[in-house]
């Protein structure tokens, strides 16, 4: 074998190392953003709304999809390379990463949804009740009226 063959194979061990480096950094990367599940189970707040915004922030992994997209991008190239000796353990880790990140995306969604929803919920259901207030009072003052005309009637007719 000649002298750049060595090279070339040194050369491609290292581009290996440096590829499952990387994709293992982007996976870590991954893993330290998905929140704690203490972080969503407690929280503390005055009101329904703080508590989605707890849940909502809580939820938020920032740059968490792209670092996976990057991983399983380098993770692909290398293993169409057959650059990985085992890499069982990356395709693993990826997956597991994946769909755990998918529930988090999709639960900070509903919150994000639910905290937007919900004052409007309730402007509209503090509407419905003054609402109802309003024409129980003017329930009241009618049927007031009307015994008052009823008694006024009945005095008159007593005359």
């Amino acid at each position: 074998m000649s002298q750049s063959t060595f090279e070339d194979d040194d050369l491609f061990d290292e581009a290996a190392d440096d590829i499952r480096s990387d994709v293992e950094e982007r996976l870590d990367a991954v893993a330290d953003a998905l929140p704690d599940g203490d972080a969503i189970w407690s929280v503390e707040a005055d009101n329904t709304l703080g508590v989605l915004n707890s849940l909502r922030s809580a939820l938020d992994v920032d740059d968490a999809a792209a670092d996976l997209r990057e991983a399983k991008k380098w993770y692909a190239m290398g293993k169409r390379a057959e650059v990985f000796d085992d890499s069982d353990d990356l395709e693993a880790r990826i997956e597991t990463l994946d769909g755990v990140l998918t529930d988090v995306e999709e639960a900070h969604e509903q919150a994000s949804g639910l905290a937007s929803t919900v004052p409007e919920l309730r402007g509209a259901l503090d509407e419905t009740h003054d609402g109802e207030s309003g024409d129980a009072e003017e329930s009241e003052a009618d049927e007031e009226s009307d015994e008052a005309d009823a008694e006024e009637g009945e005095a008159e007719a007593a005359e």
